[in-house]
């Protein structure tokens, strides 16, 4: 994830915006490490989820990244109360799906899911549990990337 996180941050540039859909655990955090270091930002680049923004500046004279946990906002108008600026910065949104409309024109979406083999076993019932395999890091993810619109 940190790797493909890392090409993606080669390409991104000002005004450019990426929301990031997963479960807990997927690898949206990891990902945008990894877009850190390809913008070549300070770091590090940590889970914005109790300060629900956070900007990274750039290391090298370049873009900065404004890395956001859309989380615990209720609504677009929420995110928009941030006052991010968006044409100047590349912005990554965590749980953004849903509230980035009207923020931009266009934008990509990353959906990560990840696949279950049925390793651990479930207390209450004695079958296999997904809560186990969902903190494994080896686990492989499927990603979807769309553009919008």
């Amino acid at each position: 994830m940190e790797r493909f996180g890392d090409q993606i941050g080669r390409a991104m540039g000002p005004g450019d915006l990426i929301v990031l859909t997963g479960p807990l655990g997927a690898g949206k955090t990891t990902l945008t490490r990894g877009i850190g270091a390809g913008l070549g930002v300070r770091g590090p680049v940590q889970s914005p989820t109790f300060v629900i923004a956070r900007t990274h500046p750039s290391l090298v004279g370049g873009t900065p990244l404004v890395h956001v946990d859309a989380y615990r906002l209720g609504s677009p108008a929420e995110l928009d109360d941030l006052d991010i600026d968006f044409d100047a910065s590349a912005v990554v949104v965590e749980w953004g799906r849903g509230m980035v409309d009207g923020v931009r024109d266009r934008w990509w979406e990353i959906e990560i899911s990840r696949e279950w083999h049925g390793r651990g076993v479930d207390t209450a019932c004695g079958t296999y549990s997904r809560a186990t395999e969902a903190l494994d890091a080896d686990t492989p993810r499927v990603l979807t990337i769309t553009r919008h619109p």
